[in-house]
């Protein structure tokens, strides 16, 4: 079993997908923001991509990524919200093997302190599929400054007490090896 924290820094490998109808990899501010968090904290980008709102477009992306062995987690913005045309909790559900319930949770929660009673309309969710975490969550900026800084920066952080989920997520790198 995997040691709950480190005291060093352990860099990830992370892609981003965009879920939109609208934006071109230009314009997509959301995706920059976390392409470049995520590097500013040492990890490293795998891909960063848009990706019509379309589930099975969605999953069958995603399924390339979790499918492939150097690539720890998987950060998706948009395509969360409740219209009938927001498909991503729809699309990456099926492929979890675990929920992270408590992720979409917290999310709410949080958001909650900054638009009020319209969090209940956010369906952000997590979950583990063949050891790779996999965050989805609204594609606002705010909403993905929120997620990544309040959540997931720690979350992938191997030092962050008292747990997180990097030895889950190494665990199938090291077994590869």
């Amino acid at each position: 079993m995997a040691k709950c924290t480190t005291k060093e820094f352990m860099p990830l490998t992370i892609a981003v997908m965009t879920v939109s109808d609208r934006h071109t990899l230009e314009s997509d501010t959301s995706g920059h923001y976390l392409a470049d968090a995520l590097t500013a904290a040492g990890h490293l980008l795998a891909d960063h991509m848009i990706i019509n709102d379309n589930r099975y477009q969605i999953r069958a992306q995603v399924s390339q990524w979790i499918a492939d062995d150097s690539i720890h987690a998987v950060i998706i913005n948009g395509g969360t919200g409740f219209t009938q045309h927001d498909s991503t909790p729809i699309a990456v559900a099926p492929l979890f093997d675990r929920n992270m319930e408590g992720f979409g949770e917290l999310f709410r929660h949080l958001s909650f302190e900054d638009i009020g009673t319209s969090s209940v309309q956010s369906r952000a969710i997590a979950g583990l599929a063949n050891q790779t975490a996999i965050f989805c969550i609204p594609g606002s900026p705010g909403a993905c400054k929120l997620g990544w800084e309040k959540i997931i920066s720690e979350q992938l952080d191997a030092r962050h007490r008292p747990c997180n989920f990097v030895g889950h997520l190494t665990q199938r790198t090291e077994n590869h090896k």
